[in-house]
C-alpha cells in the first residue's frame, strides 16, 4: 500500500511540473498577448541637503562691488510621492499632450519623426492626504556671515496628476 501511495505521489508531482513548464511562444502569438504595462514606482521621501550655495564670481569693481554669495543651509524634502512609468509611442504622446493643454508639441517634439516617450505621472488618485511633500531650509545667509535672514517652507506640495515626458531628439 506504502509503494502505491508513493506511486502516485510521484505522478502527481510530475503531472503539476509539467503543467507549470514554460514553453517557447512565437512572435505572430506573442503579437497577440495583451497585459499591463508600464512601472510604478511609491517612495516616502526623507531627503537632507547640508547646504545648497550660490556665488556670484564677478571680480570686485573700483567700488568694492561684485562677488559675494548666498547660502541655503539645512534644506530638508519629505513626504510621499509615487509615479508611474509608461512608453508611449508618437501617437500616443502626441495625444496624451494635446490632453494636458499642449497646443503644440512640434515646438519641442518632431510630431513627424518623433519616436517613442518615456511617461512619467504622478497619479491623481494617491491618498497622500497628511503625506504631501514639504521643503524647508533651516537658515538663508549671505557670505560668511553667521547671522540669518530667517527660514523658508513650502508645505503641504501636491504633485499628484503631474506627468512629465522624456525623449530623444
Amino acid at each position: 500500500m506504502q509503494t502505491i501511495k508513493t506511486i502516485l505521489a510521484a505522478a502527481l508531482a510530475t503531472a503539476a511540473f509539467s503543467a507549470s513548464a514554460m514553453t517557447p511562444i512565437q512572435d505572430a502569438e506573442l503579437s497577440t498577448v495583451s497585459g499591463q504595462d508600464g512601472v510604478s514606482i511609491a517612495a516616502n521621501l526623507n531627503i537632507k541637503i547640508n547646504s545648497f550655495t550660490y556665488t556670484d564670481t564677478d571680480a570686485l569693481d573700483a567700488n568694492g562691488l561684485g562677488g559675494g554669495s548666498v547660502s541655503f543651509n539645512g534644506i530638508k524634502v519629505n513626504g510621499l510621492i509615487a509615479a508611474n512609468i509608461d512608453i508611449l509611442s508618437r501617437n500616443s504622446f502626441l495625444a496624451a499632450a494635446t490632453a494636458a493643454g499642449v497646443t503644440n508639441p512640434g515646438t519641442f517634439y518632431n510630431a513627424t519623426t518623433g519616436g517613442d516617450v518615456v511617461q512619467i505621472a504622478i497619479p491623481q488618485s494617491v491618498v497622500a492626504d497628511g503625506h504631501y511633500l514639504n521643503v524647508s531650509v533651516d537658515a538663508i545667509k549671505m557670505g560668511n556671515n553667521a547671522a540669518s535672514f530667517g527660514s523658508v517652507a513650502m508645505n503641504q506640495i501636491d504633485m499628484r496628476g503631474t506627468t512629465v515626458w522624456i525623449f530623444a531628439h
